[in-house]
């Protein structure tokens, strides 16, 4: 309360009321403040709730960032990060400090995400995530192909397309996710802990279509590389286009441009194995040839040395021997790769002819019940209005079933 001395008619001010009239001052007028500076004395309380000093060459400043304010920050506030950030000021009256209360903050110069993408990398590499001995060898001829992707994506439809092409009797499994968007993140890393558990697939394809890099930034996401590290499974990362890179590509054991060019790698064609037999068949008759020539000129040089018939006689049959085990080797060599062509062969066949897109190619649909994608093996497994999903050779087709029509079916007669 304000006191006047009669004879001095000064007013005097409880410090109270001078630290009410500043915080008046500051907050009524300080509402809507862009402020840049450098962080320091960055301190995180049990609260949550982020303190912290904006300084420059001749001031400093103390700062709040409230815990409620933090959860679209993607990057880590540390020591000397130069910033902008916007907010109000405020008077603590107890202390009698000011400080301003942000509400938006980003890196100064660098983009937010492009920050926190430097960020992770610095704190995995160090961690030892992409340590070239940690990573697994693709395999070269896997039998099943798992994909960590969005089962509507244009990636998924490229993989298959891609592979179908090159060798259609590999078999897939797709371990569907979403892949851009709040909780894309979680799902990726949890579809490929999925796959890891199941132990169902020799090598996994993780990744999608191109976009922004918002678009992709699931894959720059701490919960997904360390769930690529820890995988069991050889992964190969497809993110994006060629010019895009996330922290995924680093993690996994190997990283593709594309999707497409994933299914390239994983997957080799027929002719690219039938040339691989011939030229395996080729080096070793080679290898055979330049043994035995070699033998057989040092065979020569001894019998130069060697005067007495006998000694004649003995390298004679020797060579008639060497030309025996020559013929033999030669023949069984053949005889092997013969086999194993044949095997081969007989392999990609059966292959061929029991893998299920060979039926969808010929008209037939592989038809499931939805939500829950059970597979219609009878019209007593649909009702009218139940949505259905039709898989034919070259996509899907999703429907409403209109009506029901049941038709008896004749019973097989049994031999007596």
């Amino acid at each position: 309360m304000d006191t006047v001395d009669v004879e001095t008619k000064r007013h005097i001010y409880t410090v109270s009321e001078v630290t009410r009239i500043i915080k008046e001052l500051i907050e009524d007028n300080l509402i809507d403040l862009w402020v840049v500076g450098e962080v320091s004395n960055y301190r995180r309380a049990s609260s949550g709730h982020i303190y912290f000093t904006l300084k420059d060459e001749k001031a400093v400043l103390k700062a709040v960032l409230f815990k409620g304010s933090q959860g679209k920050i993607p990057f880590e506030i540390e020591d000397g990060l130069k910033v902008i950030v916007h907010g109000s000021m405020n008077v603590f009256e107890k202390r009698g400090e000011y400080q301003i209360l942000i509400d938006f903050i980003e890196p100064e110069g660098l983009g937010a995400l492009q920050l926190a993408f430097e960020q992770l990398k610095r704190k995995l590499e160090a961690e030892g995530l992409f340590e070239p001995s940690h990573k697994k060898k693709i395999p070269a001829f896997p039998d099943v192909i798992g994909v960590v992707t969005s089962e509507t994506g244009a990636a998924i439809r490229d993989i298959l397309k891609v592979i179908s092409r090159r060798h259609s009797g590999v078999r897939i499994i797709v371990y569907p996710t979403i892949v851009q968007g709040d909780g894309a993140a979680e799902s990726i890393a949890s579809a490929i802990r999925k796959a890891n558990e199941r132990n169902e697939v020799d090598v996994l394809i993780v990744g999608r279509g191109g976009g922004s890099i918002e678009d992709l930034w699931p894959f720059n996401e701490e919960i997904v590389a360390r769930a690529l590290y820890e995988s069991r499974i050889p992964v190969i990362s497809a993110v994006g286009h060629e010019i895009d890179f996330t922290i995924s590509d680093f993690v996994a054991d190997l990283r593709a441009p594309t999707p497409s060019a994933a299914a390239e790698l994983v997957v080799k064609n027929k002719e690219e194995l039938i040339r691989w037999f011939r030229d395996l068949y080729l080096r070793l008759n080679g290898s055979i040839d330049r043994i035995l020539r070699s033998k057989a000129e040092t065979l020569a040089r001894y019998q130069i040395d060697f005067l007495s018939q006998r000694m004649n006689t003995i390298l004679h049959e020797k060579q008639l021997i060497l030309d025996d085990l020559t013929r033999s080797l030669t023949t069984l060599m053949d005889g092997i790769i013969s086999r194993a062509r044949g095997r081969f062969e007989n392999a990609v066949g059966q292959l061929n002819v029991l893998s299920p897109l060979s039926t969808l190619s010929r008209g037939y649909a592989f038809i499931t019940k939805l939500p829950e994608n059970t597979p219609v093996f009878s019209v007593e497994d649909v009702e009218p209005e139940n949505d259905i999903r039709s898989r034919l050779r070259d996509g899907f087709i999703f429907s409403r079933v209109k009506e029901v029509e049941r038709r008896e079916v004749e019973p097989k007669s049994e031999d007596h």
